[in-house]
This record gives structure tokens, C-alpha cells and sequence, in this order.
């Protein structure tokens, strides 16, 4: 490789018109389908989308109840929603590569129209299938055998041939279960009885994760592509290079943070790709980071948006239901592994920064002092602070003074701040829309951030319903787009009316750009609610099967009982699965196939595994496959931007991810790093400081690189510090045992002193389904009584227990559970009935923090640095870079 190829630097570096379209077409067949019509079919293929997106908005709005008018239960909204995504899918999504974009033939129109119709067929016929279930009709039979065909269809147009495939691989295993092999083998099952369980009931395509995409996936991702249409995503590039830009690295940087950013709101790992990495990736190149670092780089760091809450790649709302637990522990469980994920990758850019040599390609102004940095720093840190207190507290306030009608209070201050911003934007220059990779320029930061502060409004209108009002998701998503669309409708007829211009076309903008949001909002929506539907015809097969239960039976034998062993199969099969299925999909396979074998053999193995970890552990490998080599289409896009090899992007974006590779396994024993089981702000602040140290030095030791470049000794250290600070209570099992067991007659003395949101352990014996003999540990929260509810003593523990889903017979010196109520959490967790409690585990009195584990670990880290300065002081190889990291 040449210093010129190296480096990025010449003509190529900025990215030519075509091929800036042909990356807009990527995205475009990935997200949205391929076809670009005009005409009467373009205008039927926009209505149908912005119908499909008001016909959601609608859904989620509290208008149906409000106004007792086009009111829908949950099976007809299902069914409409799937009815919509096959419709548009035919008309959106090309038969094959090769035929044409710019029509819809004849017999797409045909098809689209049959599949909107088999699709809706419980909407249509949803009292007359309630009168006679289980008993389907000649057309019922007819319609469910059609729709299933054409949604395998719809599937291999929008999601690829893997995914279509391994459905019909499930249906096949449904009719050949009498001649398979002992191990898989079931009773089998008629043509009459799989459609009816498919397509005439909720427990196939019209399942748990189509009623998902219905309630909560569509708004939020409507959410993100109203956020993208009105600017929003270039005003986080735009102040991400004001930030960063000046840094050594700072390019690659700029991609960490805004790919961050984006991935709050963005469900598509391609798209954050493309929009972002048109610019990064060339500014990269030219920085000095060569082409395949560049494109893994921006892989690695879209791919990673899927991890950061709220939206999580639309995974966050299907663990509501297959957990079980509100939203906003979803995103209290997933935000400290994505954050010190993002921080790990900035890391190893200013690592790759300093190996190569690279210095900042942007002026930074005039030199500062540290003192003056860190001043400056601080000064913005505690007035966002301030900001948000004031925000928060000004709210409350006006809520305990002004009742019901604080609402208006309430919207009438945030018309009166959005005015205020938007005239503060509005005083100066816009932003450009893009940025020239070929002598690029560092914004002002103030001004940058100045310009678009305004379209934080409609995020703090979502947190705020979320976390402060406890609305549902979907509800609380819902005010979010309307305080978007009420934006995007007027912010640039606002600004032209402070600018003195003429407000006319400005508002016809705005009405397009919101039509065209809600039209590209229902489109990405296609192959996400179509996942959906395949996905529930395959857990479906599941169920009719049986095949759930067998998989125990089938992951301890391969397992040999070993809970790590087991954990690395489960991964293996979610990227080998990831290279053919969208994240969602694999998702929800993976949570009803795996999920519950990884706890139920957890917990024989004694081990307590939160199902919230085993749930994020198969989400985060499934995500993996959207970087590894061959299929990787997040890795495919990135080399197309860069001029590089994909399968050495995806190598290069696979060494990037081990840090994210990583952490699944660290929760799954720790379950500290998803915020579980920690009671004190001191617990919290140890465990933050203490998993970010851990992803620091982790991705030092995949590098080999700290100050300067590291021994093997040093490697191996890093390594061991990382385990520490990640695993301190494996050292502490070592000294003393976690837990001491006490007898079961003392369990209901143990459920009265546990404090509330505490886990009760115990050991359970019992015979499983298949008449075996068996053990495990289980555990479950503990919820605090109601307010006002006096109850102590035994019935005090009592109500605790039935609040948490169990029933308990006591027998003198024994215990028996009586009772595991449907869908609690005890279910979830694994409490059988009937099985007798062998002992109650309680937390060891005389066991050392874990945490003391910690100070060896920073003795170490800090004699490496030491010792790494000495070094550097005494070779002349070093590379003045280096020095004055």
C-alpha cells in the first residue's frame, strides 16, 4: 500500500454524484424498497403509505376512546397492519434485482391486492371467525393457505431468500414431524390445522411480535424518519463535527458520537451508514486511516445505534413482552452496556489515531490550557444540567399549582420556547447540509448548536411523557410526532417570518416534508412489520410443535451442561442465523427459542440469570451479524463508500466490535453492568466507573496499544484488569460463598425482613415434564406492599409473594409452591408448581464487598501507565504523536 492509498488522500476522496446515488438507491432497496414510480401508481403507493402511517398515528392517539369512534382491538389492528405492509410491499419491493424501478407490472398490482386482502381477513371477518374458532370454513382454509404463500413472498422481496427459507423450513417441520428422528420428532399436524393456528388465531402471524410492531415499533420509527426528513440527523452531524472535528482523529470521532446520536431514533443500521458515512468515511480516508479502517469504522459504529436506548432496533418493545417489565427498565438495563460500548469505540479510534501517526485535519482555534479546556467543558456539562432541572422542576411546578389545567400551562411554555429558539436560529446563517470532505472547515460550536436547538423539543416531549407522566411507550411516542409534525409544518414559515421573507413557499416545504416523513415512515416500516409477521409464523411452528420444550433437552446435550459452553452455542446461533434474517427477526427467534433453555439451564446449574440478560445477550449477537463477513449488508455499504474489499471491512469492523462481543457475557454473570441488584447511588457510581475502566482497557488489550505500544506481559495485565473490574464477584466467590442457605421453614421470615425490589433465592426440587428428577435456583423481585396496606407479620409475606406470582403451602419444616400465576414474574423466572423448596438463599453476612476487588485492578492499571511512561521517555522510536498522548 502506498502512503497516497494509505492515507486517502487525491481526487477520490469526495464522493462522485453517481455514486452518491447509488448509495441512496441501497438505502433505498434496504429500507424502503427499490421502486420509484410516478404517476398513478406513484400517488397509490404515497396514499398508501401516508394512509398506512395516519391509520397508526390514529392507533396510538387516545382519539378512538376520547371521541368512541374507530375503535379497533388489538387482533383488527394486527390485521390491518399486516395487511397495509404486504399491500405496499408488492408494490414497493421489485420481483428481482433486475426489474424495473420505475413501473409497477400488472401482476404486482394483483398480487398486492390479494395479499392486502388475505392480510386483513381477520379484520373483515373478525366477528364471524370469533362465532366459530377452531372449526375454519372451505374460504377461511382457502384464504389462510393463500396469505401464507404470499407472505413468503412479500418476505423474500423485502427481507431476502434466508429468511423466506427458513419459514418454509419451519412449515416443512411441521408436516414432517411423525418420520424425523427421535429427538425432533412430533405428531405432525394437518394443511387445515396449521392455517387455522397460523392465520386464524394470535398465536402464529398475528402473535406477540406483530402486536408489537402495531403498538410501538411503527410510531417510534415514524419518529426517526420525521426526525431524519426535517433535518435533525444533519444538525447532529453538523454539531458532532463543531465538537470533535478539531481532535486528532477527529472524523472518525465525529462517526462514533453522531452514529450515537442517531442510533437513538434510527432502527436501520444501512441508512445511519449512508447518512452519516458519505461524509465521515472520505474525511477519514484523508485524515490517514485508510479505507478498510474507515468503512469498519462506520460500521461499527452504526451497527452499534441498534444497542442504544430507547429504540433499540425496534427490540426494546418486543422485550416488554417476551420479558415482561415496563419500558423504562428496558432502558434502564440497556444504557450502561451501550454507552460504555460507544465510549470503548471512541477509544480505539484515538488509539488507531495515535498508531498511525494521524494529526487534526481541522483548525481548533487558539491553543487552551488544560485548565481551560476542562473549565470550558464544565461550564457546558452543568448548564445542560441546569437546563434540564430547571425544565423539570418548572414543570412539576406548574403541575401542583395549576391542577388540570396545567397542560396548557405546560404547552403554552413550550410554544413560547420553541418560538424563542427558532428566532435565535433564526438571526443567523443555516446550516449547510452538508460538509466538504475535501478542505474541511470545523463549525463554531456555539453557533452550530445554537441553530438546532429547537428539534430537542419533540425528544424531551418523549422523555418527559415517559419518565415523568409514566405514559405507555406508545402513547408517549405518539405526542412525540405530533409535536414534530406540528414542527415541521411551521418551522420554516416562522423563520421566514422573522427573517422578513415571504411565508408561502416555506410552508408549502413544510407540508411536503412532512407528507414525504410519513410516506418514507410507513415504507421503512415494510420489511420491519412483514419481520414481524414471518417471525410469528416461525415461533408459531414453534408452538404447534412443541419444539421449545425439546430444545432444552437438545442445548444440554450439546452443552454437556456447562452454562459457558452453552452461552457460546446460543451465540454461534445467532450469527449464523443474523447472516440471513433482519435483527428483528432473529431477535424474536432467538427470545423464544433460547432464552428460555439458557435460564432454565442456568438456574439447574445453580446459577440466577435475569431473563432481562439472556434477552440482550441474544439481541446484542444477533446485531453482530450486520458487521461479520459475507452477508453484512451494514459492512457491504460502508465498502461501497470507501472503494474497499467488504470482507476485509467486515474483518477489520469484527476486531472493532469484540468490545460489544464482549459484554453479553460479562451480564449474563454480572448482572451489576445491566444495573440489577445494585441499591445505593455509591454501588452505582463504583459500577459505572468501574464497567467503563473495563471497556477502556479491553479495547487497549485488542489493540495493543495504551500510551505506546504494549508488551504481551502488558496485553496479558489488561486482560486481567478488564476480568476484575467486570467480574469482581468471581475473585470474592473465591474467598466466600454468595449466598447462605437457611431452611425452608423459614421462608416466610426471609420474604418479610428482604427490602423491596430485592431478589428471594431459593433451591427447588421436582419432576420435570418428561419425569426427570431435577434442582434449580430461582429467583424473584420482591414488590413493596401498596400504600396504605398495614399487613406484617406472615401475611405481610404472604401478599409479597402473591404480588410476585407464587403461592406457598408450608408444611411444618417443609414448603411446597402451590400456585405460579400466568405470565408473572415468578413465571418468567422459572417457579414450577408443585415442586417442593428445598432451602432459602440469603445474601452471606460475613462477605466482603466485591468491590474491593477493584483496588488491585487500578493499582495495576496505574503501574502499567507509569511504566509505559518510562518507556516512552526512553525510546526515541516513539512517535511524537504518542508523546503527547
Amino acid at each position: 500500500m502506498t502512503k497516497q492509498e494509505h492515507q486517502g488522500t487525491g481526487p477520490d476522496v469526495a464522493l462522485t454524484q453517481n455514486e452518491t446515488a447509488e448509495l441512496e438507491k441501497l438505502v433505498a432497496d434496504v429500507d424502503r424498497g427499490g421502486r420509484s414510480v410516478t404517476g398513478v401508481a406513484g400517488m397509490i403507493l404515497f396514499v398508501a403509505a401516508v394512509g398506512w402511517s395516519l391509520f397508526q398515528l390514529w392507533y396510538a392517539s387516545p382519539l378512538p376512546f376520547t371521541l368512541s369512534l374507530g375503535i379497533f382491538n388489538d387482533t383488527e389492528a394486527r390485521a390491518l397492519h399486516l395487511g397495509i405492509a404486504m399491500f405496499l410491499a408488492y408494490l414497493a419491493f421489485p420481483a428481482r434485482k433486475k426489474s424495473a424501478r420505475d413501473r409497477i407490472p400488472i401482476h404486482d398490482w394483483l398480487l398486492a391486492l390479494v395479499a392486502a386482502f388475505c392480510g386483513s381477513y381477520l379484520f373483515f371477518f373478525y366477528k364471524e371467525l370469533a362465532m366459530r374458532p377452531g372449526i375454519p370454513t372451505q374460504m377461511d382454509i382457502i384464504v389462510a393457505s393463500l396469505g401464507l404463500v404470499l407472505l413468503l413472498e412479500a418476505t423474500r422481496r423485502s427481507l431476502g431468500a434466508p429468511m423466506a427459507v427458513l419459514a418454509i423450513i419451519f412449515i416443512a417441520y411441521i408436516f414432517l414431524g411423525p418420520w424425523l428422528p427421535d429427538a425432533l420428532s412430533h405428531r405432525g399436524a394437518s394443511l387445515q390445522r396449521l392455517v387455522s393456528h397460523m392465520w386464524l388465531t394470535t398465536e402464529g402471524v398475528y402473535g406477540v411480535a406483530l402486536g408489537v410492531s402495531v403498538s410501538y415499533i411503527f410510531i417510534f420509527v415514524l419518529l426517526g424518519s420525521l426526525l431524519d426528513r426535517c433535518g435533525a440527523g444533519n444538525y447532529m452531524m453538523q454539531v458532532s463535527f463543531a465538537l470533535l472535528g478539531h481532535l486528532r482523529g477527529g472524523p472518525a470521532k465525529v462517526a462514533v458520537v453522531s452514529s450515537a446520536v442517531n442510533g437513538i431514533v434510527s432502527a436501520s443500521s444501512v441508512a445511519n451508514v449512508v447518512t452519516g458515512g458519505i461524509f465521515t468515511i472520505p474525511l477519514m480516508k484523508k485524515a490517514g486511516y485508510g479505507g478498510i479502517r474507515a468503512g469498519a469504522i462506520e460500521t461499527a459504529s452504526s451497527v452499534n445505534g441498534q444497542i442504544m436506548p430507547p429504540v433499540m432496533g425496534a427490540a426494546a418493545f418486543l422485550m416488554i413482552e417476551y420479558v415482561g417489565i415496563p419500558y423504562t427498565d428496558i432502558i434502564r438495563h440497556a444504557l450502561l452496556p451501550a454507552v460504555i460500548s460507544y465510549i470503548a469505540l471512541f477509544y480505539i479510534v484515538h488509539l488507531e489515531a495515535l498508531k498511525l501517526g494521524i494529526k487534526p485535519m481541522m483548525a481548533s482555534g487558539p491553543p487552551k490550557t488544560f485548565t481551560r479546556k476542562m473549565a470550558g467543558w464544565g461550564m457546558g456539562i452543568a448548564g445542560t444540567l441546569i437546563v434540564m432541572g430547571l425544565v423539570y422542576w418548572i414543570g412539576i411546578g406548574v403541575q401542583t399549582l395549576a391542577g388540570e389545567a396545567a397542560i396548557w400551562i405546560l404547552l403554552f411554555l413550550i410554544l413560547v420556547l420553541y418560538v424563542f429558539l427558532l428566532k435565535l436560529a433564526a438571526a443567523h446563517e443555516d446550516l449547510p447540509t452538508d460538509i466538504n470532505v475535501n478542505t474541511p472547515v470545523r463549525p463554531e460550536p456555539w453557533p452550530t448548536v445554537r441553530a438546532g436547538l429547537y428539534f430537542l423539543i419533540p425528544i424531551g416531549v418523549l422523555v418527559w411523557c415517559l419518565t415523568v407522566e409514566m405514559m405507555s411507550a406508545g402513547l408517549s411516542a405518539f405526542w412525540a410526532v405530533v409535536s414534530m409534525l406540528f414542527q415541521m409544518l411551521t418551522q420554516r414559515p416562522l423563520m421566514a417570518w422573522f427573517r422578513k421573507q415571504a411565508m408561502a413557499q416555506p410552508l408549502q416545504q413544510g407540508i411536503r416534508e412532512a407528507c414525504v416523513g410519513l410516506q418514507e415512515g410507513a415504507r421503512n416500516m415494510v420489511g420491519i412489520g412483514i419481520a414481524c409477521g414471518t417471525a410469528g409464523l416461525i415461533v408459531g411452528a414453534i408452538t404447534l410443535t412443541g419444539l421449545g420444550l425439546r430444545m432444552t433437552a437438545f442445548v444440554e446435550m450439546v452443552s454437556m451442561g456447562n452454562v459457558l459452553i452453552m452461552l457460546f452455542f446460543t451465540a454461534a446461533v445467532c450469527l449464523v442465523l443474523g447472516l440471513g434474517m433482519p435483527t428483528t427477526a432473529n431477535y424474536i427467534l432467538m427470545a423464544t427459542l433460547m432464552a428460555p433453555v439458557v435460564v432454565e439451564l442456568g438456574a439447574q446449574s445453580g446459577m440466577v440469570i435475569p431473563l432481562i440478560a439472556v434477552h440482550m445477550f441474544v439481541f446484542y449477537y444477533g446485531i453482530m451479524a450486520d458487521i461479520t463477513p459475507p452477508v453484512g449488508l451494514a459492512t457491504f455499504a460502508a465498502a461501497a463508500i470507501s472503494g474497499e474489499d467488504p470482507i476485509k471491512t467486515g474483518i477489520q469492523g469484527v476486531t472493532y466490535a469484540m468490545r460489544t462481543a464482549v459484554l453479553p457475557f460479562m451480564f449474563i454473570f454480572n448482572p451489576m453492568l445491566l444495573l440489577i441488584g445494585i441499591h445505593s447511588v455509591w454501588e452505582l457510581s463504583l459500577v459505572v466507573i468501574g464497567a467503563t475502566v473495563a471497556s477502556l482497557t479491553f479495547a487497549a488489550a485488542t489493540m495493543g496499544w495504551l500510551r505506546i505500544k504494549t508488551t504481551w506481559l502488558e496485553i496479558g495485565l489488561l486482560l486481567l484488569v478488564t476480568f476484575m473490574l467486570f467480574r469482581p464477584d468471581w475473585f470474592m466467590d473465591q474467598i466466600s460463598e454468595e449466598y447462605q442457605a437457611r431452611p425452608a421453614s423459614e421462608l416466610m421470615q426471609v420474604v418479610q425482613t428482604l427490602p423491596a425490589g430485592a431478589n428471594l433465592v431459593v433451591q427447588l426440587a421436582g419432576m420435570n415434564l418428561e419425569g426427570d428428577d431435577l434442582q434449580k435456583t430461582v429467583a424473584v423481585s420482591l414488590p413493596a406492599l401498596p400504600e396504605g396496606d398495614s399487613s406484617t407479620g406472615v401475611a405481610a409475606a404472604t401478599k409479597r409473594l402473591s404480588m410476585a406470582g407464587v403461592t406457598v403451602m408450608a408444611f411444618g419444616d417443609t414448603a411446597q409452591i402451590a400456585s405460579v400465576s400466568f405470565g408473572s414474574p415468578a413465571r418468567r423466572a422459572g417457579w414450577e408448581q408443585g415442586w417442593d423448596i428445598e432451602q432459602v438463599k440469603v445474601p452471606h453476612p460475613d462477605r466482603p464487598s466485591e468491590f474491593w476487588v477493584y483496588l488491585p485492578a487500578f493499582l495495576i492499571l496505574i503501574w502499567m501507565w507509569l511504566r509505559q511512561g518510562v518507556r516512552m521517555r526512553l525510546s526515541p522510536d516513539v512517535p511524537e504523536p504518542a508523546r503527547a498522548s
